[in-house]
């Protein structure tokens, strides 16, 4: 099955090429590829072993890493072919540079530009977090779902790095009072689980690179939860839009939509 090789092949880089670098990088070993955007040597080499090795278990299908694209911006034009894999071969690498969780590994399978698979592995943890395209979302082989309920103040970790300074202030305003404001991890692969398993219950995103988001929102969406645009529209990896909105349940979002969508329609 290619979910279970996946997982594996997942898992192997994570030991060979990962985890020997966390914690042992030299400072040669950081780059910025722009300011406050970090790459390490362990990330340029999980994604030449991850797409090495996934080519080789499904032959034809494109390759699309965040690496890759950052140095030539064409090849995100493969996410509307007929199958892309998606490979962020750290995400959180601000963590992972400096020696912290948390950091993760972080692959999506496409087809003509909808997510039908997607992978998320904390390797500190050892969880793997899967998802196929209406089959369910699992963590380690055990089906993970939802919760409905949630405190009288739900939690909100808002990512606002990306937003401009007056819509930032806008939505600190709007959800002060109603949500619990909390840190966000900077690491998608552990906001979606978070959103999953109702430790968080909302978390709004404003750049959605397909490599950091297409794996999560399909999770999400198939653990019983809700991430889509603003305006409700579903995630398409090629689309190139910002603003996301992410709750672990779908009242939750509707309820959210409505209170802070205004913020980036006007």
């Amino acid at each position: 099955m290619i979910g279970k090789s996946v997982q594996a092949i997942i898992r192997r880089v994570a030991h060979e090429v990962v985890l020997p670098h966390y914690q042992n990088l030299q400072i040669t070993d950081i780059k910025e590829k722009s300011p406050g955007d970090l790459v390490t040597v362990a990330d340029k080499l999980s994604e030449e072993m991850l797409g090495r090795e996934l080519s080789a278990l499904l032959p034809g299908a494109a390759i699309v890493g965040e690496e890759a694209s950052a140095l030539d911006p064409t090849v995100m034009d493969h996410l509307t072919d007929d199958q892309a894999w998606i490979i962020d071969p750290i995400d959180g690498t601000g963590n992972f540079a400096a020696g912290k969780p948390p950091f993760g590994i972080i692959v999506a399978l496409s087809e003509a530009n909808e997510t039908v698979a997607g992978w998320l592995y904390d390797p500190l943890n050892d969880r793997m977090c899967y998802a196929a395209k209406g089959q369910g979302a699992f963590i380690n082989g055990e089906r993970c779902t939802a919760p409905e309920r949630h405190a009288e103040k739900p939690v909100a970790a808002l990512a606002t790095g990306f937003m401009s300074p007056p819509q930032r202030d806008k939505l600190l305003r709007a959800a002060e009072g109603r949500y619990q404001i909390v840190d966000i991890p900077r690491c998608a692969a552990e906001q979606y689980p978070r959103l999953a398993l109702g430790t968080n219950h909302i978390s709004t995103f404003e750049r959605t690179l397909p490599w950091d988001h297409a794996a999560g929102i399909l999770f999400l969406n198939e653990a019983g939860g809700k991430a889509a645009r603003w305006n409700g529209d579903g995630y398409r990896p090629a689309d190139r839009k910002t603003g996301l909105l992410g709750a672990s349940s779908p009242a939750l979002w509707d309820e959210a939509a409505e209170k802070l969508s205004h913020i980036f329609s006007d």
